[in-house]
């Protein structure tokens, strides 16, 4: 064993050198995005694109130059949703941190429901449910905490779950009678568009 590790050591003590470098500045990334000082979100983003170029600019024509830039590939094709978590108040950071609100919805719903899936409820309301199931463990609500703040994007959320809702009705209607679902369609389909 101790020879095995002794020759695979000796093969790559070249890039050993180059390794203690890119980890070092992985580090520093690591660092950055902790955010201990609390920076904002657009500032987080531009040092963080900044540390990504000097470390392509650094260590992109050396010995691990192929895993230099499949790095700052990954980073650029994240860059869009990575930094939210910093302007976002209590937006988890880590996907294992959000996978606890989804898996506590899931939760909950499987309690209340029974069902082992999805309900078709959770379909037709799943945004506003999920989002009620991540706010409401962490704080009291009053009832002034629930009237909407901008009416109109409560309008446009109703009006999505709306349609949803006529979108699921519209399936049971086919699956309960397909014959004359088709044959409503078909007659609303030959209706002239225009009057004569």
């Amino acid at each position: 064993m101790e020879r095995l590790l002794g020759r695979g050591l000796a093969a790559t003590a070249d890039a050993w050198p180059a390794i203690r470098a890119v980890y070092a500045e992985v580090y520093r990334a690591a660092h950055l995005l902790a955010n201990h000082d609390a920076q904002g979100a657009p500032l987080i983003a531009s040092a963080y694109a900044t540390l990504v170029e000097e470390l392509t600019q650094q260590h992109g024509s050396g010995p691990l130059a192929s895993a230099v830039a499949h790095f700052a590939k990954v980073t650029r094709s994240y860059a869009p949703g990575l930094f939210h978590c910093y302007g976002v108040p209590d937006l988890p950071r880590t996907n294992n941190d959000l996978e606890q609100f989804f898996g506590s919805a899931r939760y909950h719903e499987r309690r209340a429901t029974g069902r082992r899936g999805a309900s078709p409820a959770l379909v037709v309301r799943g945004a506003v449910r999920l989002l009620a199931a991540v706010v409401t463990p962490r704080q009291t609500l009053s009832g002034v905490d629930l009237r909407p703040r901008d009416l109109e994007a409560w309008r446009q959320v109703r009006q999505q779950m709306t349609v949803r809702q006529e979108s699921r009705r519209a399936q049971g209607r086919f699956r309960k009678d397909p014959a004359t679902y088709l044959a409503a369609l078909e007659a609303q389909a030959l209706q002239p568009s225009l009057p004569p």
